[in-house]
């Protein structure tokens, strides 16, 4: 550790907002570019970043000096990393679980209606909002791509895209669907 460095840390521990802003000015870029190599994308690593000299400046006053200044540093936004991705993991499985539920009332409820529940409400389902949507906006509705892209706020191409994706998807639910039957 450069002697500069050691003064850093210790002047950053006692309250020097200058001393803290110029240790994390002189780790950030490496910082950013260790969290690149491992989130393997930009704004994850950005904000991990962030997230990681935050969670530094407020436990300053823990760096012992047993590591250098920038393993202290990766060894915390390295966990910082792995708990986001649980917790996404987690979100994106609740998310998941909520949305069968819902799918499973919403089937209960048009039945006890006397509506019929068919295959097709079954495939779109399965899909991503973004393609339900694209494909609900396009042939349940009649909109035209440009239009839908332009209620969207993406390009006429994309809606064409996702859509064809749609399609594609549901012809093989149902199909996977007519040979279970």
């Amino acid at each position: 550790m450069i002697l500069e460095e050691e003064d850093w840390i210790r002047k950053a521990q006692q309250g020097d907002t200058n001393a803290m802003g110029a240790l994390f000015k002189h780790h950030y870029s490496f910082l950013y570019k260790y969290l690149l190599k491992i989130t393997m994308n930009h704004s994850v690593a950005e904000d991990t970043a962030q997230d990681t000299v935050i969670r530094c400046m407020e436990n300053i006053a823990r760096y012992n000096g047993t590591s250098s200044f920038s393993s202290w540093m990766i060894t915390i936004a390295t966990r910082l990393y792995i708990d986001r991705t649980r917790r996404n993991k987690r979100e994106t499985k609740w998310l998941e679980n909520e949305q069968r539920r819902s799918v499973t009332q919403l089937r209960w409820q048009m039945e006890r209606q006397g509506e019929q529940w068919t295959d097709l409400l079954d495939g779109l389902a399965q899909l991503s909002d973004e393609h339900r949507i694209a494909i609900l906006l396009k042939h349940y509705y009649g909109y035209s791509y440009e239009e839908i892209g332009s209620m969207l706020g993406i390009p006429a191409g994309t809606v064409k895209s996702r859509t064809a994706y749609g399609i594609k998807h549901l012809r093989k639910e149902l199909n996977a669907h007519d040979e279970q039957t």
